[in-house]
């Protein structure tokens, strides 16, 4: 199957990151390449885009669907929150801008063999780097109770994880799970009948929660967050595209932390906090896709965009 790269509020994230000739950029998550080569369009000639993915595949599309471009891309296999190592490989110190387009790609969803959709029967794998050791099917056959019903009730927000994660381990001392379709069955079983009839299919938020803990999502992201804003030139721009609440908590948090300040009490007879704003906010509230995209491209309709700006610092502090 192609890896294809439908990219996600594409117009916007330009608007934001407004790329400009010879600037330095960063796609910490390149995917196929669709917001890579929007950006390269405007960052040519001179300039330069460091192209991180941690998934085989997706490095591969991208290095075919930006060939063109070829002298103005550097593709790099690794996870984004190892960024400031990247960089520091690459005698690059501060770029201009960055952008984090999160979670799984539609490519990975259907191609059924990867094991992160509900909807086809395959190996229960869920790994986003086909080079690292642990598989969905490792922490369904081999943690406790108490530690899958952590991981479905925090990643998954899933009202049902304890009965769910009960139903995993009974299951599993009979035959281990190895599947996808047989974890979606034993999910069906534990959740009751009246609330399977509501909201979306009763497996989603398990595999999510699976697919955050096999590929350690949201500590990544926290990482590559605070490396990003480390790396930024005064007038550097970082966007992010997340696609549930659990990363849009992070990337909003992450973001008003660097841009609020002091934090000193108020009234205190002489400040001692030395915490300056990093960044200012260009998003007051997360950007969403219009009616229009959203029909042609159903995924977009979860997706939140959040961006800012890095300041210079002044005043106190370093």
């Amino acid at each position: 199957m192609q890896f294809a790269h439908q990219p996600v509020l594409l117009w916007e994230t330009l608007q934001l990151l407004n790329p400009q000739t010879g600037e330095i950029f960063v796609d910490g998550t390149v995917g196929g390449g669709g917001h890579s080569k929007a950006i390269l369009e405007r960052i040519l000639p001179r300039g330069k885009l460091i192209a991180i993915d941690r998934d085989s595949a997706a490095l591969k599309a991208a290095e075919e669907n930006l060939g063109s471009y070829a002298g103005a891309v550097i593709f790099i296999k690794g996870n984004f929150a190892d960024l400031s190592i990247i960089l520091e490989e690459l005698n690059i110190v501060a770029v201009d801008g960055i952008l984090f387009d999160l979670g799984v790609s539609s490519y990975q969803l259907d191609e059924g063999e990867r094991g992160f959709s509900f909807h086809s029967d395959a190996f229960l794998d869920m790994r986003m780097d086909r080079d690292s050791k642990r598989t969905a099917a490792d922490l369904v056959n081999k943690l406790d109770v108490k530690e899958l019903t952590r991981i479905i009730r925090d990643f998954g927000e899933e009202l049902w994880a304890e009965r769910i994660a009960s139903f995993i381990v009974a299951a599993r001392e009979k035959k281990p799970i190895e599947t996808t379709g047989r974890l979606v069955e034993i999910i069906k079983a534990a959740i009751p009948a009246a609330a399977r009839r509501r909201g979306p299919h009763p497996a989603r938020r398990t595999f999510q929660a699976l697919r955050i803990a096999v590929n350690d999502e949201l500590a990544n992201l926290e990482k590559a967050l605070r490396a990003a804003i480390c790396h930024l030139r005064p007038g550097g721009r970082l966007a992010v595209i997340s696609f549930h609440s659990l990363e849009d908590r992070i990337v909003k948090k992450t973001l008003q932390n660097a841009a609020s300040g002091c934090n000193c009490p108020p009234g205190l007879p002489q400040c001692v906090c030395h915490k300056v704003p990093q960044l200012k906010i260009l998003t007051r509230k997360p950007v969403r896709a219009g009616e229009a995209e959203v029909n042609k491209n159903p995924r977009a309709r979860s997706a939140k965009l959040r961006a800012a700006v890095k300041v210079l610092n002044e005043g106190k502090g370093e």
